[in-house]
């Protein structure tokens, strides 16, 4: 309300003189009239009498109570649509500034109170039309279309949600900001969650920038760097190239002696192997003792065990400390692939597989890479934080544990309507 307050009080100095033109009609000299007089007494009827009723009323409340003053100025234009001047042209101007602002505040009420989600985009890709640049609308197109996906199962809107939430990181980045950064609580918190909503949103047409952006996420002081579904998310995407690092070395490799090749195709493995390490060291870390989690916790510390002691000689000493201390560490980056040999090459025996369990039921032989086990829950579609309902109250999402998973919602605080 304040927002459209301060806009629309740039049209007082015109409110003032036009008042002047009403000087000869008797009722400006009478009581100003209540909204509950105004369509009684004039409604419909174009006169000296009835525009001055309405214009009054419209003064009344116009810095104070902007509703309560479009009302009457609506009666008047739609009176009196042909009528030239100082005053129908001061409404027009004054009733499409507040249109525009009170479209904005409609749009926070249905996306983060009603959870319309259809209604709001709609109305988000009108504002847009008229304001390109206007980055909470941006931001709700963007962040909007991953909610969209999230909530109705149906991501046939990802493409224009995606460009949508790269304009609005890009505006971010450059330097743009709203009023308030409403319903996220920093602007940090704001870009983890847009670089997350990418992520997810391009885990499948494509995966090497949705770990990038996953990456990027957790790297904010954001509620997603806090969040073990982020780090699931990262274990998931390299559990993917894994699978198909190791398929390769398969084919290429498996059951024949080793060579240097074979050697940098295990060590480029390897790297995989670690990076999955770490982001479920940081999963079962985040998760902590949080009771909603434990569940998904097991499961994730289980992968975590097994692919520790492929990489520490069957043995999970350290692994312990390394859970305490890992999220006191930066984020390893994207690995870069090795083109040579490290100092001290890697055995085929050391790969992940070679001396393991088998996690799939199949027979596991000497000299081979064993693929991601299917049933773990890092190949899993993780879950994530989604929408801001204005509410005090915040849910906790339940976590997946089966690869068919969707992301569950999680409600965040809107502190207010302000939106610039």
């Amino acid at each position: 309300m304040k927002k459209i307050i301060g806009t629309l009080s740039i049209y007082a100095s015109l409110a003032i003189v036009a008042i002047a033109s009403f000087a000869n009609v008797s009722v400006v000299n009478a009581q100003t009239p209540t909204p509950t007089q105004t369509p009684a007494t004039a409604q419909g009827q174009c006169t000296d009498e009835s525009k001055a009723a309405w214009y009054a009323e419209f003064i009344k409340y116009r810095a104070t109570e902007p509703p309560k003053a479009y009302e009457p100025a609506k009666k008047y234009l739609a009176a009196c649509p042909t009528e030239e001047g100082e005053i129908p042209s001061y409404l027009k101007k004054w009733v499409l500034a507040y249109d525009k602002e009170a479209r904005k505040l409609k749009l926070n009420d249905l996306f983060v109170n009603q959870r319309k989600y259809a209604d709001a985009l709609t109305l988000a890709k009108e504002i847009v039309a008229d304001e390109p640049d206007y980055l909470p609308a941006i931001i709700d197109l963007g962040y909007g279309g991953y909610v969209v996906a999230v909530t109705t199962k149906n991501e046939a809107g990802n493409a224009d949600a995606i460009n949508y939430t790269k304009k609005a990181i890009a505006l971010i980045e450059s330097g743009k900001a709203p009023e308030s950064w409403s319903p996220f609580k920093t602007k940090d918190d704001a870009l983890g969650y847009l670089y997350y909503s990418l992520a997810y949103m391009e885990r499948t047409s494509n995966p090497k920038d949705s770990l990038a952006n996953a990456i990027k996420a957790a790297k904010f002081e954001s509620d997603m760097k806090k969040s073990s579904q982020t780090y699931v998310f990262i274990a998931a995407a390299y559990e993917n190239e894994y699978a198909s690092q190791s398929a390769d070395y398969q084919a290429k490799f498996g059951g024949k002696d080793e060579t240097p090749e074979s050697k940098l195709a295990v060590a480029n493995i390897n790297q995989l192997v670690d990076r999955i390490i770490d982001a479920l060291a940081r999963a079962v870390s985040v998760a902590g003792t949080d009771a909603n989690a434990q569940a998904s916790k097991a499961k994730w510390l289980e992968r975590l065990t097994e692919l520790y002691k492929f990489r520490h000689d069957k043995s999970d000493a350290g692994l312990n400390e390394m859970i305490a201390t890992v999220m006191s560490k930066p984020l390893p980056p994207l690995p870069t692939p090795l083109t040579e040999l490290p100092a001290t090459a890697p055995t085929t025996s050391a790969i992940p597989g070679s001396s393991s369990p088998s996690t799939t039921g199949s027979t596991v032989t000497p000299g081979t890479v064993v693929p991601p086990a299917t049933n773990k829950t890092t190949t899993a579609a993780p879950t994530a934080a989604t929408i801001a309902p204005k509410t005090t109250t915040t849910t906790t999402p339940k976590t997946t544990t089966t690869a068919n998973a969707k992301p569950a919602v999680k409600p965040k605080t809107r502190n207010n309507h302000r939106r610039h």
